[in-house]
């Protein structure tokens, strides 16, 4: 992740994903939903999407859904668009690793990641960012 676009991803789980969107009414729907949100996560399995990306994948509450499916109300109350993948129902809890893994480098991260996990963690802060940019508005 360093060496995608602007190099300053930080692990995270994305709730929704925004092609367009007003910040300023973005950050005023959110704020409410997210600024004393936590969530347990535990990760023990590698996932990928077509092409290429590779992400872990974490077991999540019925909260963590019930809250992904709020955001996703309040940003298109906005007038925001979308991305189709975020769609409650179609949305794929996922934290990425590497946007584009060849096949040939699939095992070696594969073998990489299982010495690792499992992982358990704590999302315990919530931001809009600019993934253009890098930008971050901490909620």
């Amino acid at each position: 992740m360093l060496s995608h676009t602007h190099g300053h991803h930080v692990p995270h789980v994305s709730l929704a994903v925004l092609r367009e969107w007003d910040h300023d009414k973005v950050m005023k729907a959110v704020q409410p939903l997210l600024s004393e949100q936590s969530a347990q996560l535990y990760f023990d399995a590698l996932g990928t999407f077509r092409r290429g990306r590779a992400w872990l994948v974490p077991a999540v509450e019925a909260e963590v859904l019930q809250l992904q499916a709020s955001v996703v109300e309040s940003v298109v109350a906005t007038g925001a668009e979308l991305h189709r993948h975020y769609q409650p129902g179609r949305w794929v809890p996922h934290c990425t690793l590497a946007p584009r893994v060849p096949l040939v480098a699939l095992p070696v991260l594969t073998a990489a990641v299982y010495d690792v996990l499992p992982l358990e963690a704590t999302a315990d802060r919530a931001a809009l960012i600019d993934s253009g940019t890098g930008q971050v508005w901490t909620l």
